[in-house]
């Protein structure tokens, strides 16, 4: 089946994105079309019909391909929650964590449940689109590589390469690059594409001229820089976007925050001023604190003490503002977490907030549901999203729970309603949970906004940018 391959110079070149986009224009093209990473470490993940966990960028570009998302457009996913370590999740489940010296020794098991995926989606899509990891230059990497060629040579799949030009020095990262690769992976490299160019193209050209002839690949396209594409992160925290709205909304960026695409609607919201608050940063004034999630919870309620969080958040509720917690951060609101078997890596208890009358006990078994409901507070609000976590909580806070999910309580609420604590990603996607909830906070009038429309209008605009700039008939040529 035709495979190719994205690879690119640097972290954050643009992979995800490229595919995405060729994965919409294919869908224009009336061709079924299935994304695939073989290998991804990411804190933002979804979960998938099939009850597993991938990425959250697969599951945007399945979105793109117009198709469901299934555990095997992701076969592997590290979730780190050391410096060191991380959890590893094959096609979907996580099985153990180890630290990155044991993975490498762990990466055949890992190979196997690759090609295995990758099989699969061969049966089932007539064409893949397959999306690297990292650089293919990383060369203290190489040994056992399933991410980038080491799966290209081994599924014998054509690749190009993608590098970001607004970061300086393109032609270095492409010629630097391709030196650094051995005579067949070079071979195997059918072209280049620049990202992010803005400016003049005609001062462009005899660098691209000088390239096509060093190399002997072809340029198959010059993207331009698109101001304001907003589409879900793999991994990075979006640009902190300057406002003058009146309503501001905090997150603290958790050593380990994870699923942050959650505040996507919010971030984009034009009656906010939001803003992600980092380490050492001063903490502001809010009308609204979102606690956010974590892949190591004990860990990062530390470094929130550290930062002087928990007297900040105790000074906000005394003068009336709201507080909320997503799944980490609803465990952090309670009074103690219990990790009696080191799921986050050691066995140890945290004292909580105490701002909720709740504990958690993390258990092995991770919770990976989609899920539909309702808020507690207004049963015609509707909700969609989905739960990843290992943590069971129990107490008398959850007797006024935040949502019912399938009929079930789910979450708390403080009996004073200044605090609102869910276990649910995927709460402000909802264009009426936004409206209801930014209400409860205090802002007057809220808005709605349909982040799921705003992800269909830029995949869009996106598919139009790469038909205008690509080279796409050679590239369906370079897949056959």
């Amino acid at each position: 089946m035709p495979t190719l391959m994205v690879q690119g110079c640097t972290s954050d070149a643009g992979k995800s994105t490229l595919v995405a986009g060729l994965c919409r224009v294919f869908k224009r093209r009336g061709l079924s079309v299935a994304p695939f990473k073989p290998q991804n470490m990411a804190l933002n993940s979804a979960v998938t019909a099939d009850g597993g966990e991938i990425g959250r960028a697969q599951a945007l570009q399945a979105q793109a391909a117009g198709i469901a998302p299934t555990v095997h457009m992701n076969p592997v996913l590290l979730k780190p929650n050391t410096d060191t370590g991380a959890q590893v999740i094959l096609q979907g489940q996580a099985l153990l964590n180890l630290e990155a010296w044991d993975y490498h020794h762990y990466k055949p098991k890992a190979a196997a449940a690759v090609f295995d995926s990758y099989e699969r989606l061969k049966q089932a899509y007539p064409y893949i689109l397959v999306e690297g990891a990292g650089s293919p230059a990383e060369i203290n990497l190489r040994a056992g590589d399933i991410a980038n060629m080491g799966f290209a040579e081994a599924a014998d799949c054509p690749v190009i390469l993608i590098a970001d030009i607004d970061r300086g020095g393109v032609f270095a990262h492409l010629v630097g690059t391709l030196a650094l690769l051995s005579p067949t992976e070079q071979a195997r490299i059918k072209g280049f594409v620049i990202n992010r160019f803005r400016g003049d193209i005609g001062l462009l050209k005899s660098g691209l001229a000088w390239l096509e002839k060093h190399t002997g690949k072809p340029v198959l396209g010059v993207l331009p820089y698109l101001h304001g594409l907003h589409l879900d992160a793999e991994d990075a925290l979006p640009e902190q976007q300057g406002s003058d709205a009146r309503f501001r909304v905090i997150v603290p960026v958790l050593p380990h925050i994870s699923n942050h695409t959650d505040f996507e609607p919010l971030r984009l919201h034009p009656q906010l001023d939001f803003r992600y608050i980092r380490h050492n940063e001063p903490i502001p004034a809010a009308d609204l604190i979102i606690l956010p999630g974590s892949k190591n919870t004990g860990y990062d309620l530390d470094w929130l003490r550290s930062q002087g969080w928990e007297a900040r958040l105790q000074q906000h509720l005394r003068y009336g503002g709201k507080l909320m917690g997503i799944c980490g951060g609803l465990q952090m609101l309670g009074t103690g977490i219990y990790d009696p078997q080191g799921i986050e890596g050691t066995t140890c208890y945290h004292q909580g907030l105490g701002l909720l009358e709740l504990e958690t006990v993390l258990h092995p078994n991770k919770q990976l549901i989609n899920r539909r409901g309702v808020l507690a507070s207004d049963p015609s609000i509707v909700l969609q999203g989905y739960e990843i976590h290992c943590g069971q909580s129990v107490g008398q806070a959850l007797e006024r729970p935040a949502t019912y999910l399938e009929g079930e309580p789910e979450g708390a609420r403080s009996a004073d309603d200044q605090i609102f604590a869910s276990y649910l990603h995927g709460l402000f996607d909802s264009p009426a949970a936004v409206t209801a909830l930014l209400t409860w906070a205090g802002l007057e009038a809220a808005q709605s906004i349909d982040i799921n429309a705003i992800r269909e209008q830029q995949l869009e605009r996106l598919a139009d940018s790469l038909e205008a700039e690509l080279q796409l008939e050679q590239i369906l040529a370079i897949m056959h």
